[in-house]
């Protein structure tokens, strides 16, 4: 199997990985023939997933915006995947050049890559550690360098908890992120669920199916249990929605069916 340069020593590049995945379905090139195939798979049952994935980016980037405009100008982006154009630090950046941002993921690629692109930026960091230990992520030294807890920091939970089991606890260790925020911090999060896919749930558990085969589970929550990681924060309109209604920037109506797939929703640490 062909090594690409890029890729980090010790990489597995015969297991697929979701962060690569998430790369390719996005038109990125930091992905290898495994991922490529798993995507082409979950594609298979369901064509659309490369706008879903779109309209993720797409409401992070609203978010962000959001965010900055209430006066928040600290980013801890947990699960941030391979830098692709328009991450959190372009568009924090861009609106705000003082802006702060901590990428925060397990995936070896995700983090080199990380470390690559944000060569140079002083205000912006990554830190290898998984969101399933809430604690290490806290007290690394990189966001202790560039995030000051004391003032309100934007937690990104961006297509991240549907790959966490109920077994590893995600509502704790939300729960651990939110209590070590300061008053006045937002948690901006997208998942996956069954409730908006424009498919018979038949087809959409051939895509889940898929991501259970190659070790990520995908974990289809439902509304209410979304609302759950919620808890402590008060949401900000128009609450917990399909991805493409949470403040749209073009009409709704010329949205296609897949960007309704799921639920984004922000809300604001009292």
């Amino acid at each position: 199997m062909e090594r690409p340069a890029w890729a980090p020593p010790g990489i597995d590049i015969s297991m697929p990985s979701v962060s690569r995945i998430y790369d390719y379905y996005l038109g990125g090139s930091h992905n290898f023939e495994v991922d490529r195939e798993a995507a082409r798979r979950a594609m298979e049952f369901m064509p659309g997933l490369p706008k879903i994935m779109q309209a993720n980016r797409a409401v992070m980037r609203r978010a962000v915006r959001h965010a900055l405009s209430e006066g928040v100008t600290q980013f801890l982006d947990i699960g941030s995947g391979i830098p692709t154009f328009g991450n959190v630090h372009e568009v924090a950046q861009a609106a705000d050049p003082a802006a702060r941002v901590v990428y925060v993921d397990h995936d070896p690629v995700a983090v080199a890559h990380s470390r690559a692109v944000l060569e140079g930026n002083e205000l912006a960091t990554v830190v290898a550690a998984d969101f399933r230990k809430p604690g290490e992520i806290l007290e690394a030294a990189e966001l202790r360098q560039l995030l000051d807890l004391e003032r309100p920091v934007a937690l990104l939970l961006v297509a991240l908890l549907h790959f966490i089991e109920d077994a590893d606890d995600p509502y704790a260790a939300v729960a651990t992120l939110r209590d070590a925020l300061a008053p006045g911090s937002m948690l901006i999060l997208t998942h996956a669920s069954y409730e908006g896919v424009p498919l018979t749930e038949e087809l959409t558990g051939g895509v889940v199916d898929i991501y259970q085969k190659i070790k990520n589970p995908l974990i289809m929550r439902s509304r209410s249990e979304v609302a759950r990681f919620f808890e402590g924060f008060r949401m900000v309109e128009p609450g917990l929605v399909p991805m493409a209604e949470w403040r749209p920037e073009t009409p709704v109506a010329q949205e296609d069916p897949y960007a309704f797939s799921g639920f984004a929703g922000v809300g604001r640490k009292a």
